[in-house]
């Protein structure tokens, strides 16, 4: 993911989990951003025939399958954030063939001669050491409240569970260290909007001041 010779700004968008980053990635969007989802290439690769999917059948079995033979995101999840081991386990399957997609689309754009902004959505950047590939870093927070009222909301967990979850992840302050800008997302949603607005009009200036 070198920066050599790119005309286009590659920036990370990352955050916790139920910080609200794929509603802040779809903001970016709607502005004319290109988005590489990592979360989508993360269920591309464990489909079934894939390397991954083998692996991850063979090291957690077929509890962590639905009735149709894919996997169950839910019920992996469950195994995976209550075990750090079992999580870099689960990483170590996935991670290297989303970072081989993820290399294939910006050599793509690099080849078309793409001159804009493109966000690469990944929750696990900072952990996985790829930020230090992106010229940017754009860093999605909440505050635990915030979180884990989504995670209710969204996947029916109980609080504490929800906050196991929460604290199972590297904590957002330490990431927010690391970003170069910071998009809160406890509060109301045209907030957010405007933040959004206001972080990709400074990546926008970037963007044009490489070019002169």
């Amino acid at each position: 993911m070198s920066a050599t010779g790119r005309r286009f700004l590659l920036v990370g968008l990352t955050g916790g989990v139920a910080t609200g980053k794929s509603t802040v990635s779809a903001m970016f969007g709607a502005l004319g951003c290109l988005i590489i989802d990592a979360d989508r290439l993360a269920r591309e690769v464990v489909e079934p025939g894939q390397p991954a999917y083998a692996q991850i059948v063979s090291a957690f079995g077929r509890g962590v399958l639905r009735p149709d033979g894919g996997i169950d995101r839910k019920a992996l999840g469950t195994v995976v954030f209550a075990d750090p081991a079992a999580r870099e386990r689960l990483e170590s399957f996935t991670h290297p063939a989303i970072r081989d997609r993820i290399r294939a689309r910006l050599a793509e754009l690099g080849a078309a001669g793409f001159e804009g902004v493109v966000i690469l959505d990944a929750p696990v950047m900072v952990e996985s050491g790829d930020s230090q590939d992106v010229d940017r870093l754009v860093v999605v927070t909440a505050d635990e409240p915030a979180q884990v009222a989504r995670q209710q909301a969204r996947d029916g967990l109980e609080p504490e569970d929800a906050r196991r979850r929460i604290r199972s992840q590297m904590p957002l302050d330490e990431k927010a260290r690391l970003a170069h800008y910071l998009i809160d997302n406890s509060g109301e949603l045209g907030a957010t909007e405007a933040r959004v607005r206001e972080v990709h009009r400074a990546l926008r200036q970037e963007l044009d001041a490489r070019r002169r």
